[in-house]
């Protein structure tokens, strides 16, 4: 299969982007919940800006790698397969068909944490400790996915 030199540097562009925003994940991750991150420590984030800014951190980093590998890599790897541009739902279950991702359902939970751990939290501090502790224990979903779709895109570059 010959690619477009447009495809081609587009998505070897998102695979760089995703590359970094993963080890930008893993930083915050590591900021956020070393030493174990508690519901206390959650609950005093006003008094303690610098867990607050770790926390942003790791907020902001999670859904920016959501956002390109599903709104950015995805679509350009499926249109540069030949598949028709779709939703997001309908992607998802093409990953899943092409064994990419282990569950579109599991991924469609994980991207309602956004709201949870952005705008929910300034009401409820039981809300953001468990979108955050539920975001921290899926890493390996949102990595394994972002990698598939890495090696996927490496795959049909070398064609």
């Amino acid at each position: 299969m010959t690619l477009s030199p447009e495809t081609t540097e587009r998505l070897a562009f998102l695979v760089r982007v995703v590359g970094k925003e993963i080890a930008h994940l893993e930083y915050a991750d590591k900021q956020a919940f070393s030493p174990p991150l508690t519901r206390d420590a959650v609950e005093g984030l006003d008094s303690n800006p610098a867990l607050a800014l770790k926390i942003e951190a790791f907020t902001s980093r999670f859904c920016r790698l959501q956002d390109t590998v599903g709104d950015k890599l995805l679509p350009a790897l499926l249109k540069a397969l030949g598949e028709p541009a779709s939703a997001l739902l309908i992607n998802l279950n093409k990953a899943e068909k092409y064994g990419w991702l282990d569950s579109a359902d599991q991924w469609v939970n994980l991207r309602q944490l956004r709201n949870k751990m952005i705008h929910e939290y300034i009401e409820d501090s039981d809300v953001l400790y468990a979108s955050l502790m539920t975001a921290h224990d899926n890493l390996s979903v949102l990595n394994r996915f972002a990698r598939s779709l890495v090696i996927q895109v490496e795959q049909l570059q070398t064609l």
